[in-house]
């Protein structure tokens, strides 16, 4: 692998450097479409007896690496398909539809192909975006559990004692999403140096190096395939040219990536919900003496539960395509080389945060109305339609929404910016 550089560099906001040139053109949203669609489909066919059965995702992400869906947003010019942030989110809606397990975990290897694009020198991406285009998947490995001080990180990188080429890597992480399924993790780590400072790192391993564990032990209720449970490492050797430091003091769009992959994913489960009402209630026969049709598909009041579950799916993709095209203006700005306008980044986070407001309780609402179409039959457990709610709600509950309203609410009112870097932990009293 090529040497990569250990030092801090940062394009968003001050420094930008343009992507390689190249003559081919870019994908259509058409020919994406016919790539990843029957993909797609495959995936759906079983989802809720994976659902039901708690089978690990593995075969769907092989299917998905085939395809080579991780390489969307490599460039052109260094082997990937050079797919747009617009078309990015659009295909993670209709992942999210087939399986909303999917796009969850791959969301960590989105996010480490935008943090490339927005926080690390571009020198310094060719080995990783060559790994991307192989169709190698970064998983993640971020949060801590416990009661550690706020923002602080106890997962350490330290001077390898029998080389001075080398760290050590020590630490345990909880919801590390998707990381049962990938090649590599990207961990956030504090690098304590020889002079005694220390800096906030993402060290990159093998996930079968030498001291690393990778732990099933998600027991959420929903979104039970993401494999969103323990990562430990006990001194895993890491090479210098693995090892990228970046600021966390300047906007970035990293936060709504982040975010918008689950409103994608949200908006997925909307359209999957509507996909599954009208599957269930088109043969159906049974009608109650009470109801307004001669066949459930016939009742107005049947019909009228599908129209606004039908709305919710196209209110949520609508927003989150919207949100995307922001997204995808940052991206234009970076492939230019140009400066990242602040006000830019401004907006991006608001309106992520307004998308993540809005949408949440429309599809958990969604997701509960949809029962309204049938009976008792629609609960039982093979049918495993109560895993949109189940799903949706767990998604709500990342980056808790309650905190969303407010940070717009402060804005409009008192300027107050919107935080692009979030922590959890303990502060202390």
């Amino acid at each position: 692998m090529a040497s990569l550089h250990d030092t801090p560099t940062r394009p968003a906001a001050s420094t930008a450097h343009a992507r390689p040139a190249t003559t081919e053109p870019a994908p259509s949203s058409h020919q994406l479409a016919e790539r990843f669609r029957p993909v797609f489909n495959r995936i759906a066919e079983h989802a809720a007896q994976r659902e039901h059965e708690r089978e690990l995702a593995y075969a769907p992400v092989a299917w998905l690496k085939a395809a080579r869906f991780g390489a969307l947003r490599v460039p052109l010019a260094q082997g990937g398909l050079g797919a747009s942030v617009e078309q990015l989110y659009d295909l993670l809606i209709e992942l999210g539809e087939a399986d909303s397990n999917l796009p969850q975990i791959l969301r960590a290897h989105f996010a480490f192909i935008e943090r490339l694009f927005a926080e690390i020198d571009p020198a310094l991406h060719g080995p990783w975006m060559r790994l991307a285009a192989d169709g190698v998947i970064f998983g993640n490995a971020t949060t801590e559990l416990g009661e550690g001080a706020l923002g602080a990180l106890q997962t350490t990188l330290t001077r390898d004692r029998d080389s001075t080429d080398a760290w050590r890597l020590d630490g345990d992480k909880f919801y590390s999403t998707g990381t049962l399924y990938a090649d590599w993790i990207s961990v956030a780590a504090q690098r304590l140096n020889d002079d005694g400072s220390s800096d906030r790192v993402i060290a990159l391993v093998p996930a079968q190096a030498a001291g690393v564990e990778r732990v099933d032990d998600w027991r959420g209720f929903g979104q039970r395939l993401s494999a969103s449970g323990t990562t430990r490492f006990r001194q895993v050797r890491v090479k210098p040219e693995h090892v990228l430091l970046y600021v966390r003091d300047q906007p970035t769009p990293l936060t709504a990536h982040f975010q918008l992959t689950h409103l994608a994913t949200l908006a997925g489960i909307a359209r999957a919900i509507v996909r599954d009402a009208v599957a269930f209630v088109q043969p159906r026969k049974r009608v109650y003496s009470h109801g307004s049709g001669a066949t459930p598909r016939e009742d107005p009041l049947v019909q009228q539960v599908i129209g606004q579950l039908a709305s919710t799916a196209f209110v949520a993709a609508s927003t989150v395509q919207a949100v995307a095209r922001g997204l995808g203006e940052v991206d234009r700005h970076l492939q230019r080389g140009e400066p990242v306008p602040e006000h830019l980044l401004f907006e991006v986070e608001l309106n992520t945060a307004k998308a993540q407001a809005g949408i949440v309780d429309a599809v958990l609402h969604a997701g509960t109305r949809l029962f309204d179409i049938g009976g008792a039959s629609a609960l039982q457990e093979d049918r495993r339609l109560d895993r949109h709610w189940r799903n949706a709600r767990t998604l709500a509950s990342h980056n808790p929404t309650i905190y969303k309203g407010r940070v717009v609410g402060d804005h409009l009112l008192n300027g107050a910016q919107p935080t692009f870097y979030w922590a959890v932990g303990a502060i202390a009293s």
